[in-house]
């Protein structure tokens, strides 16, 4: 896909902070972007810092979320 066929304009950009259950506060970039060629669209796109807490956290849920699930104690290759 070239993304200069399909221009997008930055509406906003602004930290945001949230209390995850798990891993904790996280504090998070947040960018809100639309097509021009329709402004009731936006794509939402959070990123954490490079080698913040932030950013740690988001790879510990990451990788909580990788693990393969096992039902009731049975071994998961059977």
């Amino acid at each position: 896909m070239s993304f200069h066929l399909h221009p997008v304009t930055r509406r906003r950009w602004v930290f945001k902070h949230f209390h995850h259950p798990i891993v904790g506060p996280l504090t998070l970039n947040y960018e809100s972007l639309t097509l021009p060629a329709d402004p009731d669209q936006r794509l939402s796109v959070y990123t954490a810092e490079a080698g913040s807490s932030s950013e740690e956290a988001l790879q510990l849920l990451a990788a909580w979320i990788r693990q393969p699930e096992t039902s009731h104690g049975q071994d998961p290759d059977h």
